[in-house]
């Protein structure tokens, strides 16, 4: 049967209209061959830091980092830090962290826990609320320089689905209209109960839109990741676009690829993924087709045995992978189990390199058997336990980022790919309809820097 761009490949076709699963109509995006130019020049990339990074909500954290009065985590986007903290009064503010006093950053970590911040400069101090409490040597100032008492500098900090977003732009709409994905797209997936088993920050030598490319298609699986051929049907892929360049795929897992001439057999990876669901694969005695309906049921039995609430997620949540976009520079692998949060992070000063900053989100449960998908490169004897937060790992560029075998794979790609775009002959990308989801991401992009500054 031909393939007809206008209506794709639908995971469920039985799954109602009302249902998060259901195919959304099809958004045409057009037929233009964007040029490279947007992969390297600095004009781009300084364009970008006016009209959309500091223009644009963004994922700065995720709520379990700042669980309690005090906690506070750092986030780092082009030449910008922000401080997000919990107040005394629970509230989750988010402030530049820069003194007033004379631009020290306040906080040098990651993460922590204090009463207060205290500038390392000069030892001024402010409240939670960012409300000056404290100057040294106060008399010995005018009181002209400081009678507006200076404060930290507020951004916009609001919370979704147990996610932390800020937006420099005091103008901007609000989140609610800035998300495009549908109401309790992200809710069911009870990512506020989630908390972090491991944070990855790797620098890789390719544009953040390289990265974002990458990420958003399956199409590049049978070339790059070859592996992935007899548990990932990365052809039957469900691709839908929503507003403001949200986007999602719906990626079939413990099910072949429809390039694999073998569609019975049940292989090493089929058998792992069994597994996985607590199964004992040497006693499934069916075909490859039906692995994934065995694993959804045994999913679905576990939790139950666990106290885990599935009831709001259809049975393909329980296999598949919901690679889900959040504009500008965000996919969360969304499963019922964890999730994956990757941000496409811009470097500072040079457009050709990014930073690959990964979560890998655990929702608890006690069987021994359950963790999230081994595509996440969890490496062996994690600690899940939630009882300390993992210290942020970090690799400069060129250096293996040790993300698993699959996202190794796809770090050593990225670099030759951006070397590549720099090519005379290249001229721009062609995207086929299994990488709608860049140009719908592209689209958006252009429509952020055709706006007045």
């Amino acid at each position: 049967m031909a393939y007809k761009f206008s209506e794709g490949w639908s995971v469920n076709t039985s799954a109602p209209s009302d249902s998060l699963e259901a195919k959304v109509a099809y958004i045409d995006n057009g037929t233009e061959r964007l040029g490279p130019e947007r992969y390297y020049a600095r004009e781009w990339m300084e364009r970008e830091w006016e009209r959309l990074w500091t223009r644009t909500w963004l994922i700065a954290g995720v709520v379990s980092d700042v669980a309690e009065p005090g906690d506070y985590l750092t986030f780092d986007v082009g030449r910008e830090s922000f401080i997000v903290t919990r107040t005394d009064d629970d509230e989750i503010k988010a402030f530049y962290n820069v003194c007033p006093h004379r631009g020290n950053w306040l906080v040098h970590n990651d993460f922590g826990s204090l009463p207060r911040f205290t500038c390392s400069f000069h030892s001024w101090q402010f409240g939670l609320d960012g409300k000056l409490q404290h100057i040294t040597d106060e008399d010995t100032f005018r009181p002209e320089v400081i009678a507006h008492r200076p404060c930290l500098r507020a951004v916009r900090c609001e919370t979704r689905a147990g996610i932390i977003f800020i937006n420099m732009d005091d103008d901007a709409g609000p989140l609610d209209e800035f998300i495009g994905l549908p109401p309790g797209y992200l809710e069911q997936y009870h990512l506020d109960q989630m908390h972090v088993v491991r944070h990855q920050i790797s620098e890789w030598a390719a544009n953040w839109k390289t990265g974002v490319d990458a990420f958003y298609e399956t199409y590049h699986l049978h070339a790059v990741h070859p592996q992935t051929q007899t548990v990932m049907n990365d052809m039957n892929v469900q691709c839908d676009l929503y507003p403001n360049g949200f986007s999602r795929m719906i990626v079939p897992l413990a099910a072949k690829s429809g390039r694999v001439s073998d569609q019975e057999g049940v292989d090493e990876g089929l058998a792992y993924m069994m597994q996985e669901a607590g199964m004992d694969p040497n006693e499934y005695h069916g075909s490859a087709a039906e692995v994934r309906t065995t694993i959804q049921k045994a999913k679905r039995e576990r939790g139950k045995r666990c106290g885990i609430d599935y009831s709001e997620l259809v049975d393909g949540q329980l296999t598949d992978s919901w690679a889900t976009g959040i504009f500008p520079n965000v996919q969360i692998g969304l499963h019922a189990e964890g999730a994956f949060l990757m941000r496409f992070l811009p470097h500072p000063t040079d457009p050709e390199r990014f930073y690959y900053n990964t979560m890998t989100l655990w929702r608890p449960c006690d069987d021994p058997s359950y963790n999230v998908p081994g595509w996440m490169g969890l490496p062996e004897g994690t600690d899940v336990s939630g009882e300390a937060r993992p210290d942020i790992e970090r690799t400069a560029v060129h250096e293996p980022p040790n993300l698993g075998e699959v996202l190794d794979q796809d770090s050593e790609l990225l670099p030759v790919v951006q070397k590549g775009v720099r090519s005379k002959a290249f001229e721009g990308p062609l995207w086929g309809e299994q990488e709608q989801r860049l140009r719908h991401f592209h689209t958006e992009l252009d429509r952020y820097l055709a706006r007045e500054k």
